[in-house]
């Protein structure tokens, strides 16, 4: 009798997903976020940047009511993504480009109720105004300290590289944001903008890298270029091949969309980019203190009223100056690290 259960047992459990079958994975995580919001604006005017065009009477004919839908819409994906199982709880800490000021972006986390958002913010000099919102869940994380550096350029200043330091399980790491200049007009003629802005972050990294070489740093945001291009490559330091980042010692970055099978998230001219990255130190592969273990880490997250009527591209908020009421005409990316104890 017992020789026949144990074997209808183990027929059974054959039967099962790995998932079921799989003992449950007792690291804490930390789910950290970048999303191009795609000009979330109030609709007040601001004499001190060029934002005439989010106004009532402006161009767009921003209202009230286009904002309160924008708000809603950012709400629905940040409670998909405590919903999904993959996750199961906000973001620890997220970082929006394309805010307009601190009081738009914590009205904004505020509507989430019980997230418990604290932002940390720098207004920033970008001629249209637009900032990087950072934001963290104190129950989760402890913020450590915080700066913002301007990007040295010519022409018409750009957004800043703001850099965060945290703590979690008692492990610290940084956090370093990057919106840099648009390929507006041509990318080749705005391409010494972004290789500015790569220089400044990479100077920043090496400057954490050298008060700790396994420093755990995360480097993300809208670069405007691909994973490829000059900037992210060559100034910036960043690499497909994981064991390389490993072994080197030339502080040498991993790019995290290496292994995704995902496209992109920015639909440009019928093509999917991949222009927002998240990147890595070698810290952050070798499984002590904050840790990213696998590919499967990283994820461009979507849901399917976030694509437009055909499916198969964002869904924007604007299109060609034309309201089209979506979510934003970028994707949000998702990290999930673990804590090593």
């Amino acid at each position: 009798m017992r020789k026949t259960f144990f074997a209808l047992f183990a027929i059974l459990c054959s039967a099962l997903p790995r998932e079921v079958l799989a003992q449950p994975d007792s690291r804490p995580t930390l789910v950290i976020m970048w999303w191009n919001v795609e000009n979330l604006f109030d609709t007040r005017n601001d004499p001190a940047t060029a934002d005439d065009d989010f106004t009532p009477p402006g161009l767009l004919r921003w209202s009230l009511k286009k904002l309160a839908l924008k708000q809603m819409r950012i709400r629905q994906v940040l409670r998909a993504i405590r919903a999904h199982p993959r996750y199961l709880t906000y973001p620890d800490i997220l970082a929006f480009a394309e805010t307009e000021n601190r009081q738009i972006f914590s009205e904004t986390l505020s509507l989430l109720g019980n997230a418990d958002y604290r932002p940390v913010y720098y207004e920033m000099h970008d001629p249209r105004g637009i900032d990087i919102g950072l934001a963290y869940r104190p129950a989760s994380v402890q913020m450590l300290s915080s700066k913002a550096y301007r990007v040295p350029l010519q022409e018409a200043a750009t957004r800043d590289i703001v850099v965060a330091g945290f703590a979690a399980g008692g492990h610290v790491f940084h956090i370093v944001l990057n919106h840099w200049p648009s390929r507006s007009f041509d990318a080749g003629w705005t391409e010494p903008k972004r290789v500015a802005a790569a220089r400044m972050a990479r100077r920043i990294v090496d400057s954490l890298l050298t008060r700790d070489r396994k420093a755990d740093i995360i480097v993300m945001g809208d670069f405007n270029d691909e994973p490829d291009n000059l900037s992210v490559k060559n100034v910036l330091g960043s690499s497909f091949n994981r064991n390389d980042v490993r072994i080197s010692g030339s502080g040498l970055l991993y790019n995290c969309w290496s292994a995704s099978r995902e496209k992109g998230s920015y639909w440009y001219r019928k093509n999917w980019e991949r222009i927002d990255q998240i990147i890595l130190s070698a810290g952050m592969l070798d499984r002590k203190g904050l840790s990213v273990r696998n590919d499967g880490a990283f994820h461009a997250f979507t849901f399917s009223r976030m694509l437009d009527e055909t499916g198969s591209r964002p869904w924007p908020t604007y299109e060609k100056g034309k309201y089209r009421g979506g979510y934003s005409d970028h994707l949000p990316l998702l990290l999930k690290a673990e804590i090593e104890n």
